[in-house]
């Protein structure tokens, strides 16, 4: 995702709260259609990188605002020499406000080069013939604002284009895809870029939605940042913007102690490598001391992987009870390789009793998947951060009843369980219980790997040592995560995945250091 401008603020806008930003401008004297022409120019600059002058433009307008953006689009094309074609959904004369006014800003253009793209129940024979010899299609039908699914004749008019094979270039959001949830209504048209307006929509980075959305880029039309004080949003895109203020900076006197200590519960000698995993990534992650709690029949073969991160032999839950009498163990982790069932449920209640900082990931989950309410009241005992990491599966099991879209379900899920959420995936939704979330979308599939969610909880428990609070450790570790995927590319293990961290915390450490010197 770029900005134009280099803002790159981590709020997103639904498409009800955009539309409050636009009344909000307009109300502060600032023309409609001064925002439709600086929306229709960015549109504009951004199909002159893709085509070069002379070349075949055709726009496929629709009947509201974002019509009109193409409608300002079309004619800043035409005066730059590009051959522009226009199809609209509707008789022009049925336009209204400003979008009937960047219509009749056309001039010529719109006596010359605009036709009807659906006449009565079919496609104008004009708009197929078009279509097949354009170099760029302009897809300005709905925007981030559609409500309804597509159906009829418009959804055929969206998959003749899909099936042409033209490159599109959509404004705001491809058409059909919901600016709320990234949820295809009823079909959508695949764009290969897309611009936006002042700030990114939900749709933009969840799935399906991403998909369809090709290179996004944010442009400034002149709505003040200020403006976001008014709407007060709480989604956010998971990017150091939100965060930073809240990365642990060691100061010069801090030693190991200062920086917390974190502790991974770790499962039987034959499934000790998730633990291991976990403790590594929590150490890298700035924790100034980890312990890895094992249970006697694994402590030889956890000694013979382990050098940095110490060992601790736990036997029961009186003797994980007397290690936790240290206070200075400060986060926990339980869950992978740690075993499912009526023990971990058990050792789960205890660590919670504890009253620290607490991931709750893989087992733990699972092991609650016949009573999750007894879990959550346990977590809303907690005076601590509690951080639960599903998949989807684990997800399911915890939250049967729960439906919607994702960014609805993590939301949901937060407010019930009184933990930060962390929805793993492509898309990952971090969400808190009052209501703040964030979407992640920087995770290559090849994270998608045996042994990733260890490390994703290990680094979240590294961070809460450090005493990151618990969304903002959340979104950190997210994050962390899928530039350490990134920095490992292809083929990678999840033991590539704490080694990947140091280089990309050097470049967190570097930006956060900006203005501190």
């Amino acid at each position: 995702m770029t900005f134009e401008t280099g803002n790159s603020e981590a709020a997103l806008l639904t498409p009800e709260e955009m539309g409050r930003a636009d009344k909000l401008t307009i109300e502060s004297g600032v023309l409609g259609i001064v925002l439709m022409e600086r929306a229709g120019q960015a549109v504009a600059r951004a199909a002159g990188e893709r085509v070069a002058t002379g070349d075949n433009v055709l726009f496929l307008c629709g009947p509201g605002n974002n019509g009109g953006d193409g409608f300002i689009a079309a004619r800043c094309l035409a005066a730059a020499g590009y051959a522009v074609r226009i199809f609209v959904l509707k008789d022009p004369a049925e336009l209204k406000g400003d979008a009937l006014e960047a219509f009749e800003r056309l001039g010529p253009v719109a006596s010359n080069q605009c036709g009807k793209a659906i006449e009565g129940d079919d496609i104008a024979d004009d708009f197929i013939s078009s279509l097949g010899s354009s170099d760029l299609v302009i897809d300005a039908l709905f925007g981030a604002g559609l409500d309804r699914p597509l159906a009829g004749t418009v959804l055929q008019l969206v998959e003749l284009v899909n099936q042409s094979g033209v490159p599109v270039l959509a404004v705001d959001l491809p058409s059909g895809v919901s600016g709320a949830s990234g949820l295809i209504l009823g079909g959508a048209i695949k764009s290969c870029a897309t611009v936006t307006f002042f700030r990114a929509k939900p749709g933009h980075l969840l799935l399906p939605g991403r998909e369809l959305c090709g290179e996004t880029r944010v442009a400034d039309i002149g709505i003040l940042a200020q403006t976001l004080e008014e709407i007060s949003p709480d989604t956010f895109h998971n990017s150091p913007e939100l965060w930073l203020g809240s990365w642990p900076r060691p100061g010069t006197s801090a030693h190991k102690y200062s920086r917390g200590h974190a502790v991974v519960f770790g499962g039987p000698m034959s499934s000790t490598g998730a633990a291991r995993l976990s403790a590594g990534a929590a150490l890298r992650a700035g924790a100034g001391l980890v312990t890895l709690a094992s249970p006697p029949d694994a402590m030889m073969v956890n000694a013979c992987h382990l050098t940095a991160v110490m060992l601790r032999k736990v036997s029961d839950t009186g003797s994980i009870t007397g290690f936790l009498a240290d206070e200075r163990l400060n986060a926990l982790l339980i869950g992978p390789g740690f075993g499912v069932g009526a023990t971990t449920r058990t050792v789960v209640e205890s660590l919670l009793a504890a009253k620290r900082a607490i991931v709750l990931d893989a087992d733990a989950l699972t092991s609650f998947s016949e009573d999750p309410d007894a879990l959550f009241g346990m977590i809303r005992s907690s005076p601590a951060p509690v951080l639960l990491t599903p998949h989807e599966g684990e997800f399911s099991k915890l939250f049967p009843d729960i439906a919607g879209d994702k960014l609805q379900r993590a939301r949901l899920a937060a407010e019930r369980s009184g933990a930060i959420l962390v929805l793993k995936g492509p898309d990952s939704v971090i969400a808190a219980p009052d209501g703040r979330a964030a979407i992640n979308r920087n995770a290559p599939p090849w994270l998608a790997t045996a042994g990733s969610g260890d490390v994703l909880a290990g680094i979240a428990v590294g961070l809460l040592a450090q005493g990151v609070p618990g969304f903002e450790a959340g979104c950190q570790a997210v994050w962390l995560h899928g530039e350490a995927g990134l920095e490992s590319g292809p083929g990678l293990t999840a033991e590539d995945l704490a080694p990947a961290l140091k280089s990309v915390i050097r470049e967190v450490v570097d930006k956060s250091s900006v203005g501190r010197r």
